[in-house]
């Protein structure tokens, strides 16, 4: 299972949220490039970075920094927040990113990110599907969290097809950086209803047991931050709860 630490980033500043709010954020780096370079110090093989900024916004705003993180160091970056277009792919990919995360698209129009995923391939692409609960039944959240897509999430992933879409990540966003553990359920169903997909599992990791949890679900990876930001275990910890 693939560890992914998180870095999002505000006004150039690596910071974390709490439930996905924009009023409850943390800042813990000026300098994410070298918040960045611990991590891969620490052997992390891939990153997790999005501009909470252009998630917000609606549109792309620090994709030039990610992308010199992404040159700076030798690490496979996944990245998104606020792609909205064919150009934004192009600029993320031609910046040295390796994978990017479509957000609010995936749900709002099917069509377009079906395209891309023909045009660019299942693994340039993944969905970032961000659930609240309504009425009982995970809804994707929207445009940084902030609006309901009125739809829940196994309607969403009936749209798209095995063998095109590859990639999703699934964000309980009422337990994100809240330290609160992974919504296994959540997860569990996920799994069980598209057991090809590469399920990246987020939203509210605690400690070494979450990661654990997520593998033996049969999740592909786990995205973790506040967890690792407040010490309570490293990169290099996480990777060896995981091996084997």
């Amino acid at each position: 299972m693939i560890i992914y630490p998180a870095i999002d980033l505000i006004d150039g500043h690596a910071v974390r949220l709490l439930h996905g709010d924009f009023n409850h954020v943390t800042r813990y780096d000026s300098h994410p490039a070298n918040r960045l370079a611990a991590f891969t110090a620490e052997g992390a093989e891939w990153i997790h970075v999005i501009d909470l900024d252009g998630a917000q916004a609606g549109e792309a705003r620090q994709y030039a920094l990610i992308g010199d993180m992404a040159r700076a160091v030798d690490i496979k970056v996944q990245s998104g927040g606020g792609v909205r277009s064919e150009k934004d792919i192009e600029h993320l990919l031609g910046a040295g990113i390796s994978r990017v995360v479509v957000g609010s698209l995936a749900v709002t129009d099917t069509d377009l990110v079906l395209k891309w995923l023909e045009q660019f391939g299942p693994e340039a692409i993944a969905l970032a599907l961000d659930v609240r609960y309504e009425n009982g039944l995970p809804v994707p959240a929207l445009k940084g969290w902030t609006q309901s897509s009125g739809v829940d999430l196994w309607s969403v992933l009936e749209r798209y097809p095995a063998g095109l879409l590859r990639h999703i990540l699934i964000t309980d966003v009422g337990r994100d950086g809240a330290l609160t553990g992974l919504n296994q359920d959540l997860l569990s169903e996920a799994v069980r209803r598209r057991p090809e997909l590469e399920i990246q599992a987020s939203g509210g990791v605690a400690d070494l047991d979450d990661l654990r949890a997520a593998k033996a679900i049969g999740c592909a990876g786990a995205i973790t931050g506040r967890a690792l930001y407040t010490g309570r275990f490293t990169v290099a910890e996480a990777l060896r709860a995981v091996a084997g």
